[in-house]
């Protein structure tokens, strides 16, 4: 074995490395162990590998430059309403607009997407500093409720919403809907609410397709606890509160880290975004009938 493969892994004790990049605030846990697999950490010089554990005494380097020997002890989190039209990477191959566009400068670390949403799919999406917490809340284990509002087309009948709920064979292993609520509507604008407790690749939209329907408007509304408020338009963000970064916390049964205070300037951008003029053109994802009644009895919690 050559001598840059014998690297921390070997040692025994220590924290294992993703999960101390993730606290830092670089990224999930699940990114920084790709990274890692990428080569792009070293710990003592070495090349890193998965699996690795080190202490505060390990040198680590990311892209050749030296982690901060501390993370950052305090986090923010805030929801941002996605617009149809962009892409949940940081970057685009096909040069269409991502959400980290819309997101507010940080001081320190970067924003870590807590799940994602197709780029035909609007709605809630929530970011934070800490790695760790956004790992927690996206491990399937999490079992963390995503509400969505949907409209298909197509005629549905009770035994297809009865299907959805008991559970279908998708490509990719059993799938079903906790709750289904009629959102009201008529013909091709009939809406529906439906609940997940996971969050697969278009599981939605594959799910009602597995009934010989079409989506044609699909937009998340909540999140666990957390729904988006009616003043957030699309392409808007706001701060979290402090109760509402908590219960994050609480729903992977993590201790809360203090949140970081916004400063007036910060304060300030937000609140100008709620101010702006409307644009009389029409929104990427157009104009639609709002459902009319119905809601999920989970919604109706907001």
């Amino acid at each position: 074995m050559a001598k840059s493969e014998l690297t921390v892994s070997d040692k025994k004790g220590g924290e294992k490395l993703q999960k101390v990049l993730a606290r830092s605030g670089l990224g999930s846990r699940r990114e920084m162990e790709r990274w890692i697999e990428e080569g792009r950490v070293t710990v003592d010089g070495d090349r890193a590998r998965l699996g690795d554990r080190v202490s505060g005494k390990s040198r680590i380097s990311v892209d050749n430059k030296p982690l901060k020997a501390a993370p950052a002890e305090k986090v923010r989190c805030i929801l941002y309403h996605k617009p149809i039209g962009e892409v949940c990477s940081r970057k685009d191959p096909q040069g269409r607009r991502t959400v980290f566009g819309s997101l507010p400068a940080l001081k320190s670390g970067r924003w870590i997407s807590i799940g994602r949403l197709d780029y035909n799919t609007s709605g809630l999406l929530l970011f934070t500093t800490d790695g760790e917490l956004a790992n927690g809340l996206m491990h399937p284990s999490a079992n963390i409720e995503r509400e969505y509002m949907v409209r298909v087309m197509g005629k549905v009948d009770k035994d297809m919403l009865k299907r959805l709920v008991d559970g279908v064979m998708l490509d990719d292993g059993p799938a079903r809907f906790t709750d289904i609520q009629d959102g009201g509507g008529d013909g091709i604008n009939h809406w529906y609410y439906v609940v997940l407790m996971e969050g697969r690749n278009r599981e939605v939209r594959r799910l009602w397709e597995s009934q010989g329907l079409t989506v044609s408007r699909l937009k998340r509304v909540r999140y666990g606890d957390v729904f988006i408020p009616s003043r957030v338009k699309k392409g808007q963000w706001c701060e979290l509160s402090t109760q509402e970064v908590k219960s994050l916390y609480r729903m992977v049964g993590m201790k809360a880290r203090p949140v970081q205070r916004q400063t007036p300037k910060e304060i300030e951008s937000m609140e100008r975004q709620f101010n702006r003029r409307k644009s009389p053109s029409k929104k990427p994802d157009g104009k639609s009938k709002k459902p009319s009644g119905g809601k999920s009895k989970s919604h109706k919690k907001s």
